[in-house]
């Protein structure tokens, strides 16, 4: 089975443009996500999926500079992006990821896919039922399930979201959910939209050096041992599916 790891990005964020190639502690956060998505052992390929805009030709410079393959497609039809790209690299499980996300974890994504092969849903993630923290996101569909998708769903949050249709019809896909089984993280926030979120995340990094080769338990003792730090960006609302 090819498993090919799509990582979301774009440069047009609605609040914080081009957040993806901000600076994260001397690296770009989009080479934070592409550097810990390639330490994923289960993970075949890693792909870059953006849109074909020309503001978003700097993410191919990037993916250029980190040796890292890319596609690109619909800027608001990311469903077709990604099936688009699923075909073009011949995979047969798709690993979603997004670019706003320095902290994902490989071992998670490892999990993750190593769930989906023993057991063989159509779509499994840690997201179904939240349980890790918020930036950990990690999303595995079967390639013909995403194709079903595609062809069939409507709404115009169902294309740009990518797999709602999936996980919102479970009449129709076998759905699979990953949690934590120690303790319930979901309030923790580790994912990039808004200044703020940048801030936290630099912090963190600031914390190790720079180095991201941390596993996410490491960053959560650091918010126990500094509890203010969740401070930072406590206040920032994640968008509904229907905000974008």
């Amino acid at each position: 089975m090819n498993v090919v790891a799509l990582i979301q990005a774009r440069m047009g964020s609605t609040r914080l443009p081009g957040k993806v190639l901000s600076d994260l502690a001397g690296r770009t956060v989009l080479a934070r996500v592409v550097r810990r998505t390639c330490r994923a052992k289960r993970v075949d390929r890693v792909v870059v999926a953006t849109t074909a805009k020309p503001e978003d030709d700097p993410i191919i410079g990037e993916c250029q500079r980190l040796d890292v393959n890319w596609f690109r497609g619909s800027e608001d039809d990311v469903l077709d992006r990604f099936c688009q790209a699923a075909a073009a690299f011949h995979a047969d499980l798709v690993v979603r990821v997004t670019a706003d996300c320095p902290l994902i974890d490989p071992q998670e994504i490892d999990r993750v896919v190593e769930r989906f092969l023993a057991e063989r849903p159509d779509y499994a993630a840690n997201t179904l039922h939240r349980t890790f923290p918020r930036g950990l996101d990690t999303e595995a569909v079967a390639a013909a399930a995403l194709e079903r998708s595609s062809r069939e769903a409507r709404e115009p949050y169902e294309r740009v979201h990518v797999t709602p249709y999936l996980y919102r019809h479970p009449e129709l896909f076998r759905l699979l959910s990953v949690t934590h089984d120690q303790a319930d993280c979901s309030g923790h926030r580790w994912t990039v939209d808004t200044v703020d979120d940048l801030a936290l995340l630099r912090a963190l990094f600031d914390r190790f050096d720079g180095d991201d080769a941390a596993p996410w338990q490491d960053v959560l003792a650091i918010f126990t041992a500094h509890p203010e730090l969740a401070d930072l960006n406590r206040h920032v609302r994640h968008k509904s599916l229907d905000e974008g």
